[in-house]
């Protein structure tokens, strides 16, 4: 179901978040294999004198492509998972000031924690179960995509 918000006549919608990857055809794979993500067809290979404008980065070249996350319609919102030719490879942390990770909701959150590590993610912290004033229960767990980047699973009952 795609809903937009209209304030003004303007109109508001999210469309993507972008993971800089070392390498991003493995990252691709990783997160359609352990997350299910679909490709909708939009692979890049940009360069000119626009995108130079655009990222200040004199000669820049970005391959990737778009998937589609899990539980949405079939073309957004998207990670849209890049490389440029040259990169800067530091990484961030948990508490940085800033987008600090993707959460994901899963049905068994040992199961998909299993197999991200399987295929090349880690572990972050220790898996806990939480209860709320509310009554309603959760399993979560931090862990890393197979290039760093941090991850939440979760599930709730």
């Amino acid at each position: 179901m795609k809903i937009e918000f209209q304030w003004g006549k303007y109109m508001f919608r999210y469309v993507h978040t972008n993971i800089i990857a070392k390498d991003h055809q493995k990252l691709i794979d990783f997160y359609k294999d352990v997350f299910h993500c679909e490709s909708i067809g939009e692979r890049r290979n940009l360069s000119g004198e626009w995108l130079d404008k655009l990222t200040g980065i004199p000669n820049a070249h970005i391959v990737g492509e778009h998937l589609c996350l899990p539980g949405y319609d079939k073309d957004h919102p998207t990670l849209e998972i890049f490389s440029y030719d040259e990169m800067d490879t530091s990484y961030s942390k948990l508490n940085k000031c800033g987008i600090a990770h993707l959460a994901f909701e899963v049905d068994d959150v040992v199961k998909t924690l299993q197999h991200l590590l399987k295929k090349g993610g880690s572990q972050i912290g220790e898996l806990v179960n939480a209860e709320y004033e509310d009554g309603k229960k959760a399993v979560f767990v931090y862990a890393t995509d197979c290039e760093g980047n941090i991850i939440e699973l979760q599930s709730w009952s």
